[in-house]
Parts: C-alpha cells; structure tokens; sequence
C-alpha cells in the first residue's frame, strides 16, 4: 500500500513539473550593452576668445599690458581609436596695449592695436579633454608717436613673425568646447627715428586667454 501511494505521489509530482515548465515563457533574448562611443574631434569650428597680454617693444622691460579679445576658426582631424588630434587654426584680436616710452627728450606713445596667428595644432585627448602644442604665423599691429623738442613723427605697421604655444580643451556638451592657451608672438615692426632717439625694434608678446568654440 504504501509503496503504491508512494509511486502515485511521484508520478503526480513528475507530471505537475512538467506542466509548470512547459506554461514557462520562452527565455528572453539578452540585449547588449551599447559599446562605450569615445568623444571624436574631427570638424570644423569656431569661437571668441577673451584674455589680457603682456609684450614689449624695442627690448624695454616696460610692458605693452592690455586686454584682448577676438574670434578664431579652424579644423581638427582625429582618426578613428588613435588620441592625436591634428589641427589649424587661425585667430584674430583686437588688444587695448600700450605704453609711454621716454628715451633722452623724446617721448613715444606705443599703442598695439591688433594681432592674429595662422597655426597648426599637434593634441593628445582623453577622450572629452585634449592637451595640445600650436605654432606658426603672427603678425602684430603697433603704432607709434614720437615727440622732441621741435620735431613730431609716427609710424603705423603690421609686421609678420612667429608664434608658438600650448593649452587645454574640453567638450563641455552637445557641439560646444570651451579652450584656455598661452601663445608667444614674435614680430618685426616699422618704428620712428627722432633727432635724438631712436623708437624701433622687434615686438614681443605674451598673450593668455580663454576661449569658447562651437564645433560644426
């Protein structure tokens, strides 16, 4: 008897967890988990930019100091997986610099007006930052009045040189980025010759400044 009512509690069991199993639903299918997508910094862009300079003219230790401000545009080129980003860029500011210069019984009024690169750009990025090292073209515009005793000149040029510098970039969101760089401008420049001074020399500057680009 009970091995009976034992074999008859089995078979019920058996059958009762093989309906179970086949009112299951059949196993849901895993989705995948999207692949991480790195930020990309290929395309064109522009921007305005902000900062202050501090140069000098003719090697004098006193400072051609101001605030700048202008636009640049330019282009990045990232290849797919690699971090170098490789770039152009050009820029140009309007600058508030100047300063008094004494020399004997001439004086000169120096006043550099604008300025402007044409660089290229070598950055490393992780992934929404990029560190990078820029160099290439300047010109810089200054001018000049000069006064002594009886006699009045002045000159206005923009000359060309060199620039050189370095900064870091960051994708703030969507197509935005926001820059902060140091760029070193080096140019010739026209000056003036008094009868009792000479105003002219090579034009130095440092230029520090923040930026804000929108990426196309």
């Amino acid at each position: 008897m009970n091995r009976t009512l034992l074999a008859i509690l089995a078979t019920t069991a058996l059958t009762s967890a093989s309906a179970l199993a086949a009112d299951l639903p059949a196993r849901m299918p895993l989705k995948a988990i999207p692949a991480y997508a790195a930020y990309n910094w290929t395309g064109a862009y522009m921007g305005v930019n902000i900062g202050g300079a501090f140069g000098k003219f003719n090697g004098s230790s006193d400072n051609l100091t101001g605030v700048t401000g202008g636009g640049q545009i330019g282009y990045n080129w990232q290849a797919s997986g690699s971090p170098w980003v490789f770039g152009l860029e050009a820029d140009i500011s309007g600058s508030s610099q100047g300063r008094v210069e004494t020399n004997l019984t001439a004086t000169a009024h120096e006043t550099l007006s604008y300025f402007g690169t044409a660089r290229g750009r070598l950055g490393y990025a992780f992934d929404r930052s990029m560190i990078y090292a820029t160099g290439g073209l300047a010109y810089q515009n200054l001018n000049v009045d000069a006064i002594s005793p009886g006699f009045a000149a002045s000159s206005n040029s923009t000359n060309v040189g060199y620039a050189v510098g370095g900064g870091v970039e960051w994708a703030l969101w969507d197509r935005w980025t926001a820059k902060a760089e140091y760029v070193y401008l080096n140019t010739d420049s026209t000056g003036v010759t008094t009868p009792v001074a000479h105003f002219a020399g090579r034009v130095e500057n440092n230029v520090v400044r923040s930026g804000l680009n929108y990426h196309f």
